[in-house]
């Protein structure tokens, strides 16, 4: 989770399709260039540990946009596919 919000953050945007399943990811992300993270707060975890095929994790991101901070809360699933995490699908609050 941590990787893909520092690569949201940076526009590496290479590695967040990267570490998208392929069945949800979506064939092109575009950069939204009046978007700046500012930071994570990284809230629950549930499963995703060495001996799991799947995890959720529960954060806020913080993001400046129009001169106003605003916060995104989503609760992410993941999936180890080939020995690595891959992102699936959110539920966004």
């Amino acid at each position: 989770m941590r990787s893909r919000y520092s690569a949201f953050a940076t526009g590496r945007l290479d590695y967040v399709l990267r570490t998208w399943h392929p069945r949800t990811r979506p064939t092109d992300l575009s950069p939204t260039a009046s978007v700046t993270w500012v930071g994570l707060d990284v809230l629950r975890t549930v499963d995703g540990g060495v001996l799991d095929d799947a995890g959720t994790v529960e954060f806020r991101a913080r993001f400046h946009s129009a001169d106003r901070e605003s916060v995104m809360h989503e609760t992410s699933r993941f999936q180890r596919r080939a020995g690595r995490w891959v992102y699936v699908d959110a539920d966004i609050d």
